[in-house]
């Protein structure tokens, strides 16, 4: 999520208060360059972090992008760091 009316001054003031907001709740995440991978235990959770992201870009810009993918598995978790695990097992350490 990032404002499109603020890009050409750069974005990541922006996506860094989103990045704050997540690093200070409970759930586990990763952030990327491309994105932010954040991991819930249900839906709701996961919708109220997009509200939260939202409102903290919504005082001060006009238009705001958001791409969002949902991969829900009943009864995993920890499913972010377990994924990076399997991998490493089969090819060694990968860069993260």
């Amino acid at each position: 999520m990032f404002p499109t009316s603020k890009v050409e001054k750069g974005s990541s003031k922006y996506v860094s208060r989103i990045i704050e907001m997540i690093r200070d709740s409970s759930y586990d995440y990763q952030l990327t360059p491309m994105g932010t991978i954040v991991e819930t235990e249900t839906i709701a959770q996961a919708l109220s972090l997009v509200e939260k992201s939202y409102l903290l870009l919504e005082p001060d810009c006009d238009r705001v992008y958001s791409t969002l993918t949902f991969d829900i598995r009943k009864g995993h978790v920890n499913t972010i760091k377990e994924k990076v695990k399997s991998i490493e097992e089969k090819i060694g350490t990968v860069n993260k």
